[in-house]
């Protein structure tokens, strides 16, 4: 087993450099990766992103939304998750299994007075609370696991930035399960920081398989994780156009009047649109509904289609943001 120690923070890089090393890195058979992100919320492969996240809330404070290439549900990551990934060759049925390669955690908690158990389908808990998400995904044979260790998340930002809206959303995206949650360091009987705890781990790894040793990106390697996270990962297309097919129906009332819309989104992108209300106008809203079709689902892109025409033409005493507020949050 080889080992890398990831310093970048970037999460759109850092899934980008985990999907280089699972799909390109094939003679090495077994390989671990410690890396932390900024603040981000991790998708699944499968999610709507529009339907997990508080968008409103993750543009005003600069969250990052990535898309990562397993399955399962919607994380929120910060400079205090620690996470985890093992990539081996092992893939077969019964060779690899997330109890398995969950045990370096739970034996490095357990050196440092923690319980943690293994729990259900994928999670690491303490007395009954979730300290640890994990996923997998397969590829040619490969298998990839990878966990996200709550240590010292902010609890008050991972609710507000999971906090989905009041809109009516239909998807096909696999929906995220919550769960009751806890931070490790609040467990621990003595406190320490998050690289701290990835030194701990990753000597416990050491450990544990006492023939592991560290791989070394070549140039050849970083620029080829580079143009992976120019051209895949951190584009718009991969993290948002990747939605299913899905439909939003919102309503928002202002002074001037109440507006509901009705949104057909697929690959985020608006391929149609109705617009109900009791507010004013000299013009048809039917205008609009055209002039939104082919729009990214976002609110800065409606917005400035908006811009191009007189909005209280259609919407009496309204702003142009406020209409654009009523379509998409």
């Amino acid at each position: 087993m080889k080992y890398i120690v990831n310093t970048s923070n970037n999460p759109h890089y850092n899934i980008a450099l985990e999907a280089y090393a699972f799909r390109e890195l094939v003679d090495e058979d077994e390989l671990f990766i410690l890396w932390i992100n900024e603040p981000a919320i991790i998708i699944g492969r499968h999610q709507n992103a529009i339907e997990e996240i508080n968008k409103e809330y993750t543009d005003a404070h600069g969250i990052h939304i990535a898309r990562r290439l397993s399955g399962g549900g919607a994380v929120y990551h910060d400079l205090n998750n620690l996470n985890y990934t093992i990539i081996s060759n092992k893939a077969g049925e019964g060779s690899f299994d997330f109890e398995t390669f969950s045990k370096p955690v739970i034996d490095t908690l357990a050196k440092l007075g923690v319980k943690a158990e293994f729990s259900g389908r994928n999670d690491l808990e303490i007395d009954g609370k979730k300290i640890a998400g994990n996923a997998q995904a397969y590829h040619k044979g490969r298998m990839m696991h990878h966990g996200c260790l709550l240590f010292d998340v902010d609890m008050t930002v991972l609710g507000d930035a999971l906090k989905v809206s009041k809109d009516k959303i239909e998807s096909k995206g696999v929906k995220s399960v919550r769960a009751r949650v806890t931070n490790i360091n609040n467990e621990l009987p003595e406190k320490m920081t998050v690289l701290e705890f990835q030194d701990a781990l990753l000597n416990q790894m050491k450990e544990e398989y006492p023939d592991m040793t560290e791989y070394v990106f070549s140039d050849e390697d970083l620029a080829a994780i580079q143009k992976s996270y120019d051209e895949q990962f951190n584009t718009w297309e991969w993290n948002f156009g990747s939605s299913p097919e899905y439909t939003v129906s919102r309503a928002v009332r202002y002074p001037a009047g109440k507006i509901t819309t009705y949104a057909n989104v697929e690959n985020s992108i608006i391929k149609g649109l109705t617009i109900y209300g009791d507010f004013f106008g000299v013009k048809p809203a039917k205008d609009i509904e055209e002039l939104l079709v082919g729009t990214r689902y976002e609110y800065k892109d409606v917005l400035e289609k908006l811009q191009t025409i007189d909005t209280t033409q259609y919407f009496s005493r309204m702003t142009t943001e406020e209409v654009a507020k009523a379509i998409v949050a």
